[in-house]
């Protein structure tokens, strides 16, 4: 079973993404919160697979408990991010914080579920199609480093190559169409690239590749 944490200040909310969630065999909520301190007591507490983490609640923010939750000893909790459009000025910092990647609050109920057994799987959860809108916000705000940062250099030709592609948002079947490789093939790639890079998932690959002028705006 995976064991989910729902944290969202509406009440509403929360009742949907319940209902959505425990109509799944292998989906279980385990808590709920209405503010990021009773989030970060319940993923603590519960020690749940996903924490469902809405960006802007009372007390304690989203952001804040996604650090704080993270920072835990033996942390095993993913976040998964809930956001709209009007709030991705915020979505970068949840990335730097440690956030497994994120979804609108408006997707249907299948990519809800989906992107919760992602996250739960260990995988990071980036939209493409978001994310490129994302990206390219965030490089008109981000300050990057002079240097490509420390263990580019393990790095193959190839390896760069899919570094630059997970970068500008692309999934691994996109990447496999665009280098004309087998999908397995890129997920090694992209496996060896994390590795190398010392990131976790491919979240913090996108945010280290943007922070460092790896890849910039029109990239």
């Amino acid at each position: 079973m995976v064991k989910v944490v729902l944290a969202d200040d509406q009440e509403l909310v929360r009742t949907g993404f319940r209902m959505i969630l425990r109509a799944e065999p292998d989906l279980e909520i385990v808590g709920e919160a209405a503010d990021g301190a009773e989030a970060v007591a319940q993923a603590a507490r519960l020690r749940p697979d996903v924490v469902l983490m809405d960006i802007r609640m009372p007390r304690v923010d989203g952001l804040a408990a996604t650090r704080r939750i993270l920072a835990q000893p033996s942390a095993r909790s993913r976040v998964l991010i809930l956001t709209t459009f009007d709030q991705d000025e915020y979505v970068l910092e949840a990335l730097r914080a440690g956030a497994s990647g994120f979804l609108l609050k408006t997707v249907p109920a299948e990519q809800l579920v989906a992107g919760v057994r992602e996250v739960a799987a260990g995988e990071a959860l980036l939209a493409p199609a978001i994310t490129r809108r994302l990206i390219e916000r965030f490089v008109s705000v981000v300050k990057p480093e002079p240097a490509p940062p420390p263990g580019y250099d393990e790095l193959t030709a190839r390896e760069r190559e899919v570094l630059l592609l997970v970068a500008r948002g692309m999934s691994n079947a996109e990447i496999a169409g665009e280098l004309i490789v087998e999908p397995s093939t890129v997920k090694t790639h992209v496996a060896a690239v994390l590795a190398k890079l010392g990131v976790r998932d491919r979240v913090g690959a996108v945010v280290l590749a943007y922070e460092s002028g790896l890849v910039g705006r029109g990239s």
